[in-house]
């Protein structure tokens, strides 16, 4: 199917503003505020828990053994389901995707509030397992704000739409990154992870006030043990019965091994070289955020200009130099120039390459099965990085230090800019696309 590439291509024709204009329509707006509600569990348990752990004296292994809490998101395809076809009472009168949005947000609050006074120093196999439920209930939120947010988008927004929806994550990673450091450093953790616990809200209101999306197509209604097998299988039995579909598996599953392992060692780098809590947040959180939104915007100028393919390509090799600038960080020692360049340039190329790879991801999916197919695609394409960052990233760490480290993530991240690159040129990536990037009535943009 070529419908992506052809909508990309077509916007070749237009003026910049064409290309900048959906960004302001109610849809992409959606997807910004679906994005903040989506970033804030993973900050909380990504480098603000490392943060955390770490001011309390938790040596570096049993840090980065934490970010197995995010290996439940890996597993949000077991259930995923679910969320696709299961009607919930009394709330579910709402609409399927509504209910579960108010459901597993409340889910995500509760988990939030839990990890709060959870004690690592006093308890941390308590405090492990609080990160863990936090996971279940942020991988279950994703997938339903994933779900929505691809029903609810057209096809000619798939790219502008992902970049509000990087937006939309970057904000609520930064700000309850920032917010929990700021607080923490005030009141105290506890006060910190609960005043986080609102930035679920944004998501909720959102599917509220929209209702349920327009493109959602409701499941055939379940009659046995037959039917549930059905909608278990189906959405896997329709991926895998695409060209090509092991290989964009594949891809899927390597494209960003190195990326994920270097990722959430950062706020390592920056503890052992002597930041500050407030240069943390002013040059990691605050620095990054502003080059985020400038490689957010050029990834949706680049999708719309280039076409889907070349813009992904792109956005490979951008994401794999990024890892070099840690490795040249942590040969110059504490800079905030340094650590500013470094942070700038990966949250750019991070950036860039969110909005043309969830664009592509998104296009993947079967309307059918979104929920189902776009867990197993997310989860695939972080699965190998999280499991080799929670298993041996401290490890290799403390065996051959920080700049040998990021050199290796460097190279490991040139096995999907081969893949991919092989793909375009045989076509595997046209003919995988599934019917969430299919052209439907009223869905094309009129031309002015």
């Amino acid at each position: 199917m070529e419908a992506v590439e052809a909508v990309a291509s077509t916007e070749t024709k237009k003026s910049l503003w064409d290309a900048v204009k959906p960004y302001f329509e109610k849809e992409s707006l959606a997807a910004l505020f679906l994005g903040i509600s989506s970033g804030f569990p993973f900050a909380l348990l990504a480098s603000t828990l490392t943060t955390r752990l770490a001011q309390d004296g938790i040596d570096k292994k049993t840090v980065t053994a934490f970010t197995l809490a995010f290996f439940v998101y890996n597993l949000k395809p077991l259930w995923a389901w679910v969320i696709d076809g299961v009607r919930l009472p009394v709330i579910g009168r709402l609409g399927l995707r509504v209910s579960w949005m108010i459901v597993t947000g409340i889910l995500v609050i509760a988990a939030t509030l839990n990890l709060a006074f959870a004690d690592p120093g006093a308890d941390i196999v308590w405090t492990a397992t609080s990160a863990v439920l936090l996971g279940i209930a942020g991988a279950s939120f994703d997938i339903v704000i994933d779900a929505y947010r691809i029903e609810t988008l057209k096809p000619y927004q798939l790219g502008t739409g992902s970049g509000m929806s990087q937006y939309g994550w970057r904000i609520g990673s930064a700000a309850a990154g920032a917010v929990a450091l700021v607080v923490a450093a005030r009141y105290g953790w506890t006060a910190a992870y609960a005043i986080c616990a609102v930035f679920a809200l944004p998501a909720m209101l959102t599917a509220l006030t929209l209702g349920e999306p327009p493109r959602h197509r409701e499941p055939s209604r379940k009659k046995g043990l037959g039917e549930l097998w059905k909608s278990i299988a189906g959405p896997f039995v329709e991926f895998f019965a695409r060209n090509g579909a092991w290989l964009v598996l594949l891809f899927i599953l390597v494209h960003k091994i190195g990326d994920t392992l270097a990722n959430l060692t950062f706020r390592l780098l920056f503890e052992d070289l002597g930041y500050t809590n407030d240069e943390i947040a002013i040059y990691d959180i605050g620095v990054g955020f502003w080059a985020l939104l400038i490689g957010v915007f050029v990834g949706g100028v680049i999708y719309a200009k280039l076409g889907l393919k070349r813009a992904v390509l792109i956005a490979l090799v951008l994401m794999a130099v990024s890892n070099l600038s840690f490795a040249g960080l942590a040969a110059a020692g504490h800079s905030n120039w340094g650590m500013a360049g470094a942070i700038g340039f990966e949250n750019f190329a991070s950036g860039y390459g969110g909005v043309v790879v969830v664009a592509y991801f998104s296009a993947l999916c079967d309307l059918r099965f979104t929920a189902a197919q776009y867990a197993l695609i997310s989860a695939g394409a972080s699965i190998v990085g999280r499991f080799l960052t929670g298993t041996t990233a401290g490890g290799l760490i403390e065996g051959v230090g920080y700049v040998n480290f990021y050199l290796l993530t460097t190279v490991l991240a040139l096995p999907g800019i081969v893949l991919f690159w092989w793909m375009m040129r045989t076509g595997l990536v046209d003919s995988a696309m599934g019917t969430a990037g299919e052209v439907g009535e009223g869905d094309a943009r009129a031309d002015p």
